[in-house]
């Protein structure tokens, strides 16, 4: 197997965000440990060629201490909200949102996560009309998805709203039958009158982590699971550890997905980052290619 050359970018759990027809790609930074120090930030004009990092301070866009966090900076969402740029993710096992006056940074917060009664991390953030939605995974009895109404200042979920998503059920999204089962990385969008979740399923060090799909008519659900699922896994692309990313759109209003694999056959860690054109037909979501593009410095 020919895999990408040591000029690539390693993010796992990564992200794309387009602003002003700049890409800034985002993820977790991985060291011997997936604890890292915050969010590096790398930028591109044509998802070709990327440069980086470019945060505001020493190449990161969050880094550890401009807000909550110790430990685990995980899985960053980065949006743009009431003239200001917000990053959710992941830290010390809980949600926080950052903001800041640029996509490079810095993000910074009051030092407080999103309060919560269990560990929650991968979040979400899906505006839709006049509401706010917070996809992500609750660790109870598993990695399981579910979805809340944020209120308008970003400080908290309603948590009367909060509903179950999706779980792993299916064959595919637990092929080691393992105690913990898994579902994570959870990304929406509309379209028409439906919503897609994609997701990814297995634990990420397993070689089957895969991506699939579900299909609702309300943000809340209920959620239909793709009998096409998975979209994106090695079976189809050739290489372990295909998932956890993030849809996307170019400057031309194609869609796509950011994603990670496996750094090679036997190493999971540091993961790499690639690019992959999806379609959407008849309420079915496609890869236009089995070639993985990977994002290269």
């Amino acid at each position: 197997m020919l895999w990408a050359q040591q000029s690539n970018l390693l993010l796992a759990d990564p992200t794309i965000f387009e602003y002003d027809e700049t890409y800034y790609a985002y993820g977790t930074k991985e060291n011997k440990s997936i604890t890292g120090e915050g969010f590096l930030v790398y930028t591109s004009t044509d998802l070709e060629h990327w440069d980086g990092p470019k945060g505001a301070t020493d190449g990161f866009a969050f880094k550890k201490g401009d807000g909550y966090g110790t430990t685990g900076f995980w899985a960053p969402q980065v949006f743009k909200y009431q003239d200001k740029f917000f990053m959710a993710y992941t830290a010390d096992e809980h949600i926080a949102i950052a903001s800041s006056k640029s996509p490079l940074g810095p993000f910074t917060n009051n030092g407080s996560a999103l309060p919560s009664d269990v560990r929650q991390i991968d979040p979400f953030v899906f505006f839709d009309d006049d509401k706010i939605y917070l996809y992500h995974v609750r660790l109870d009895k598993g990695n399981r998805i579910f979805v809340a109404e944020l209120n308008n200042n970003l400080s908290a979920i309603k948590p009367e709203t909060l509903t179950e998503c999706i779980y792993a059920g299916k064959g595919w999204e637990d092929t080691e039958k393992v105690e913990w089962p898994v579902t994570e990385g959870p990304t929406v969008f509309k379209r028409d009158k439906n919503y897609y979740l994609l997701y990814s399923a297995n634990d990420f060090r397993n070689k089957d982590y895969a991506v699939g799909y579900a299909i609702a008519t309300s943000p809340f659900g209920p959620w239909k699971k793709s009998d096409h699922s998975p979209i994106i896994s090695q079976s189809l692309l050739g290489y372990p550890g295909t998932g956890h990313g993030d849809v996307f759109y170019n400057t031309k209003g194609d869609m796509y997905y950011v994603l990670h694999t496996h750094f090679s056959e036997n190493n999971v860690a540091p993961r790499k980052t690639a690019i992959l054109k999806l379609k959407l037909k008849k309420q079915k979501i496609f890869i236009r290619s089995k070639s993985l593009k990977w994002l290269q410095l």
